[in-house]
């Protein structure tokens, strides 16, 4: 057991800097002092903020219930004036009332949207300012309207609805609930029985809900007296399924604050009825939103306790750095260094061993970087000598052939031919040594291609064409030796052998800006993209037996060895349209390429 807490002990500190371990031992007793006074004070005042929060909770609910209250009354009164005021003091028989119902419908279109007058079997007596109902339809079958009837000394409120009775398109899809009433109707010496319909914007009864909050996640809604929700800011997805509410719980809650668990969730719930309809105004508060509102009441306590920590904070962090800075110092040179920047300044300061050790680190990292060269130097070497005995190497096949055609043609007594082909041979040798040299002028270059294009000509009896086409301007630029002819030499072997016409290969230099440009092309069989890849990876078999055994990855490798990695072969090449190749070197003159 102690092994095993001695272990983690040097874990943790070994793993952490010399200035986090000094800054957490001076830190640890003031936090635990700290953090003791802080659970001592919120245990104490816990309970008394929370109850705070709730009186302030209460509050606004009753505030907004008072709000709620208010825009009944004067839906009430509103009421009250067109029943006592216009409808039971007229004869309906020889008086008009649309003047009144519209004069108090314009004092109230802010949260009225229609005013109707019913008689007892649903006739429409008055309208504003709809005016006429919907065909087939049958208000005596509406909840209140029959509600109006049945307690007549009672003024109803319905639940939200789409009031779609009347004829009237701008007020067909609008949310409104509706507040009906039974009313005397006079008719000449006759009375009966007739329903007033006030139907109250839904919208303006929202506008009293939004923006009222009670602190993070919590909300306010509406219900009647059976739990039925009137108003919900969730009312859309609660309606779909996809959130629950607890209202039929709040229904049964008499006012005040009430505690309460409701999927998994302890909430607080604040309760207040109002008048006349029995509503209720339910807010409501996770208990967690609670705690979070307490902050406020002990922020100074918090502050305090953070002033006293961030002191002692500073102290301890001053003491830590005057000791590690130069350490952290030199551990940000020796970062440098695993980047791989080995040029990069080491960092000598601070106490004596700290600069001895930075010194070491700096004279280590010099006999590195000068090693790391040394080791470049001899790899570059070793890859240019490669690449060297392999264009000094000439297919022992080419060699055979050649001579072939010299004895061949000499039987036949063709001496003038025999003598071309052995002196372009002896032209292609001479160029191929150039007394070790690998960088060789342009013209050079071209009259080691044309050479063997030359031979090549005469082995193929005449099977293709070529033409090279070059300004005197760029024939003096330097060139990689050995870079044309394994090109031409794909073309033949690769391009045109088995094709059924005669081939042709066009070789092109140019000189663009500070690039100089060649460009081998054929009308042979061409290649597909698989094919060119293979060329570039080097494949066994993309290398021809019969030419001179340097393919095209290689020719590659060395433009970009001697020249630079922007440098290279481009290959565009499509199944019997042939096949171009271009090469990119720089435009440098030849004498002014170091030897």
């Amino acid at each position: 057991m102690k092994k095993g807490i001695e272990r983690l002990r040097q874990a943790f500190f070994f793993n952490n800097s010399i200035r986090s371990t000094i800054f957490i031992y001076f830190t640890v007793t003031a936090l635990a002092a700290g953090l003791l006074i802080s659970l001592s004070l919120y245990q104490r005042l816990s309970r008394q903020v929370t109850e705070v929060v709730q009186e302030e909770n209460q509050t606004l609910i009753d505030q907004v219930g008072r709000s709620v209250e208010s825009y009944l009354r004067t839906v009430i009164k509103l009421a009250d004036s067109l029943y006592y005021g216009t409808i039971k003091n007229a004869d309906l028989s020889e008086e008009l009332i649309s003047g009144p119902f519209t004069l108090l419908y314009d004092n109230n279109k802010d949260n009225v949207d229609n005013i109707a007058l019913f008689s007892e079997e649903g006739e429409l007596m008055e309208a504003v300012p709809a005016a006429r109902l919907k065909a087939n339809v049958d208000v005596t079958e509406e909840e209140w309207f029959q509600s109006a009837l049945e307690k007549m000394e009672n003024q109803h409120f319905s639940m939200p609805h789409v009031q779609y009775v009347f004829d009237n398109s701008e007020n067909q899809y609008h949310w409104v609930i509706s507040l009906s009433r039974a009313v005397e109707l006079t008719r000449g010496t006759s009375t009966s029985q007739g329903v007033l319909l006030v139907d109250l914007s839904y919208s303006s009864l929202e506008q009293l809900f939004d923006g009222v909050m009670t602190g993070k996640g919590s909300y306010i809604y509406l219900i009647n007296s059976n739990g039925d929700l009137i108003y919900h800011p969730k009312m859309q997805l609660i309606d779909s399924g996809r959130v629950r509410e607890n209202n039929l719980a709040a229904a049964s809650y008499k006012d005040g604050n009430h505690e309460e668990e409701f999927e998994g969730e302890k909430r607080i719930v604040t309760v207040k009825s109002v008048g006349y309809t029995g509503w209720k105004v339910v807010g409501v508060a996770p208990e967690n939103v609670v705690s979070l509102n307490t902050i406020k009441t002990r922020l100074f306590i918090v502050f305090i306790i953070a002033l006293i920590l961030f002191i002692l904070a500073l102290i301890n962090s001053y003491i830590s750095s005057k000791i590690t800075n130069p350490i952290k110092e030199l551990e940000k040179s020796v970062g440098v260094l695993e980047e791989g920047n080995l040029s990069a300044p080491v960092y000598i300061g601070g106490s004596y061993e700290i600069r001895h050790l930075g010194k070491s680190i700096s004279d280590m990292a010099a006999q590195i970087r000068i090693l790391m060269q040394d080791i470049v130097r001899e790899h570059e070497a070793k890859r240019k000598q490669e690449f060297d005995t392999l264009q000094s190497q000439i297919n022992p096949h080419f060699l055979y052939n050649t001579l072939d055609i010299i004895v061949w043609m000499i039987e036949n007594e063709q001496k003038a031919e025999a003598v071309k082909v052995v002196t372009a041979l002896a032209r292609f040798f001479r160029i191929s040594l150039s007394r070790g040299k690998s960088i060789i002028t342009v013209r050079d270059e071209l009259e080691h291609v044309r050479s063997y294009l030359m031979i090549q000509h005469m082995r193929f009896k005449n099977k293709f064409s070529y033409e090279i086409r070059a300004n005197e301007d760029v024939m003096e630029f330097a060139s990689l030796k050995l870079m044309l002819q394994p090109l031409v030499e794909n073309a033949i072997y690769h391009g045109m052998e088995y094709m059924d016409g005669d081939g042709e290969i066009l070789l092109d230099v140019w000189k663009e800006a500070d690039v100089l440009f060649f460009k081998v092309s054929d009308n042979g069989l061409g290649m597909t993209q698989e094919q060119v890849s293979q060329l570039f990876s080097g494949a066994p078999h993309a290398a021809s037996k019969k030419g001179s055994g340097i393919g095209v990855k290689n020719v590659n490798e060395r433009i970009k060895l001697y020249f630079g990695e922007e440098y290279g072969l481009k290959i565009e090449s499509e199944p019997d349209e042939g096949t171009t190749v271009l090469i990119r070197l720089p435009a440098v003159p030849y004498d002014k390429v170091p030897t």
